[in-house]
């Protein structure tokens, strides 16, 4: 069975254990949506919560992890994720676990684009 998964559904497996082990709180994998179904069957018969979230028309977001991130996430992410204003993008960043000093460099890049486009 493992040989004959895609790619894409080695990587949503690999964020699941991953998951499950404790390694990450939240994950978020953007994915086709053909494999909605696949994935989402895969995340409830592991009682995992997720949200998902369109992207175009072929593409998805699937938010999966703990209830209380994924409340955040609700209260948060609202539009698209190239609209998220600078905060918003180093918070959702920073609950993904993505490496702190990264995080804030790119809020300072996108900060300093926000307020030169202000000007």
């Amino acid at each position: 069975m493992a040989d004959m998964m895609t790619a894409d559904m080695k990587v949503l497996m690999n964020h699941i254990y991953e998951y499950k082990k404790g390694v990450r709180q939240m994950v978020l994998y953007t994915c086709n949506k053909k494999y909605e179904s696949f994935a989402t069957l895969r995340l409830e018969h592991q009682n995992i919560p997720y949200i998902i979230q369109p992207v175009g028309r072929d593409r998805m977001n699937l938010f999966f992890g703990r209830k209380e991130c994924l409340e955040a996430i609700r209260l948060m992410v609202t539009k698209p994720l190239n609209q998220l204003t600078p905060e918003e993008d180093f918070i959702l960043g920073a609950m993904l676990g993505y490496d702190i000093r990264v995080q804030c460099e790119r809020y300072c890049e996108r900060k300093c684009r926000t307020c030169k486009r202000a000007t």
